[in-house]
């Protein structure tokens, strides 16, 4: 870690050339991983010409925010090299329903567009157009990547992420060595119950650390911002948690899920999101208000933790944003619940699926397949999506210099290797998804500034659920 005072982390076949790097030491990648690793260094899959690029256009409506500038210059640099039109659309965060209906409204509409799951699907159906056939599924390491729906493949993913707590393993590492601290190692930390001590003392002692070290910090966790562009980490990546947790112990679909939640460990929700407020900084009046840059916060060693994903690693090691930390200083741990802390890894899916719009004209469907297979397979497309977007791609042409160097998702890899089971991305099951989270951020918010009790939280987590299923399920049968 750059000190400002003293100069100062899939399943396992897609994973296995990436387990190192996570926690307090780099783990050596198990005998069965190394040939493998080994052959794909050796022999990277080919920069192949794209298919035939045709005469038609293209028009991707782009989920992720963060991948804007990336996505411009590789549909610029296509045009460039096919002539063939490409338009890049980002939504806005939490806004990626409401823009898609738009646009799919208009005669111009897009020609790529995400689905995030089952029920996404069935809203969209007859603008799927079944992929069963093409390079994006032929090239899949794990067919199972795929929403699958009406007897076609409806979307395939473009990316595997995780997601849980970062951390800066520096900072922890010295809080661990220090008189009195609650665990002597970071492997100690494997619990809600230990954790939230943890943090509690770090917040505590935040004066002492920096003096004893050298550092800048200012809070234990990074602020947990409510506003539009940070709320969808808890009202979607935390609220996950109690989601799976009920699915599991119903033997319900964890993709999948069901109309009706009890909301069980809604309890444990509010022990994480009780951690994650009284041990930072940031005003519990006013997080809602956009004020706070938690990735800011962390990359500038302000916080030691702070719950996102892998698709943070990018940002946080470009070194034009200037932040102090480094990819050495990068580990990620599970958000533990207190349900099965033992035995949880961190949360692995993705709700990042292409679907080609299937009532395009013929031309364009032909261009888009085209542009998207040499997304995949050109030396332009696997380095804006390795290295500019910072993304874990499942396709088997990303190997050698496009295989993942992402500390978080070698940290899913090591936990899955020893035996941690991945909690699965149970928020995908989510009806009408803008609409419930909006509320479940409104209750939350309420809570938090005290003109609310959680009761009202729990009523829009689970009687919310059933109200948006419901509405979802009647906007797909009409």
């Amino acid at each position: 870690m750059k000190k400002k005072l003293l100069s100062v982390v899939l399943s396992a076949a897609m994973v296995s050339g990436i387990l190192a790097g996570c926690g307090e030491a780099a783990p050596a990648a198990n005998d069965a991983a190394a040939p493998a690793a080994e052959a794909s260094e050796a022999a990277p899959a080919e920069d192949t010409a794209p298919a035939e690029a045709g005469s038609g256009k293209v028009y991707l409506l782009n989920f992720k925010p963060e991948t804007d500038e990336a996505w411009q210059e590789l549909a610029a640099t296509y045009t460039e090299q096919t002539g063939v039109p490409v338009t890049v659309l980002t939504a806005a965060d939490g806004q990626y329903s409401t823009t898609l209906q738009s646009e799919m409204a208009k005669s111009e509409a897009p020609t790529i567009f995400n689905i995030g799951n089952a029920t996404a699907a069935q809203t969209w159906d007859e603008y799927t157009y079944d992929l069963k056939d093409s390079a994006l599924y032929n090239h899949l390491t794990d067919k199972s990547l795929t929403v699958e729906y009406n007897g076609k493949v409806a979307a395939v993913a473009n990316c595997y992420e995780c997601y849980g707590i970062i951390y800066n393993k520096t900072i922890l590492g010295d809080y661990c060595t220090m008189d009195n601290a609650v665990v002597s190692s970071i492997d100690e930390i494997n619990s809600l119950d230990t954790l939230v001590a943890v943090a509690e003392d770090i917040n505590n002692r935040v004066d002492e650390i920096n003096e004893q070290f050298g550092y800048e910090l200012t809070e234990a966790f990074a602020s947990a911002g409510l506003d539009d562009g940070s709320s969808w980490r808890f009202s979607g990546h935390l609220a996950n948690m109690p989601l799976y947790y009920e699915f599991k112990d119903d033997n319900v679909d964890l993709i999948a899920g069901e109309g009706e939640i009890t909301g069980k460990y809604l309890d444990n929700f509010k022990k994480v999101w009780d951690m994650y407020v009284n041990t930072s900084e940031a005003d519990p009046m006013t997080l809602n208000s956009g004020a706070y840059n938690a990735e800011t916060e962390f990359g500038m060693g302000e916080a030691v933790f702070y719950q996102n994903g892998d698709w943070e690693f990018s940002a946080l090691t470009n070194e034009e944003n200037g932040y102090t930390v480094t990819a050495d200083d990068l580990a990620m741990m599970p958000i533990y619940f207190g349900v099965d802390d033992a035995n949880e890894g961190l949360c692995v899916g993705t709700e990042n699926h292409w679907a080609v719009n299937a009532k395009a004209p013929q031309e364009d469907i032909d261009s888009t397949l085209a542009f998207l297979e040499w997304v995949i397979t050109s030396d332009e497309g696997r380095d804006a999506i390795t290295n500019k977007m910072g993304l874990s791609a499942p396709f088997d042409t990303f190997t050698g210099d496009y295989a993942s160097n992402n500390a978080f998702a070698a940290c899913a890899g090591e936990y899955m290797a020893n035996g941690k089971t991945s909690v699965a991305w149970s928020f995908n099951a989510t009806p009408n998804v803008d609409d419930w989270r909006a509320d479940v951020v409104a209750a939350l918010t309420a809570y938090t500034t005290g003109s609310g009790d959680w009761s009202a939280v729990e009523k829009a987590f689970t009687e919310g659920w059933a109200e948006q299923w419901k509405l979802a399920e009647e906007a797909a049968n009409n």
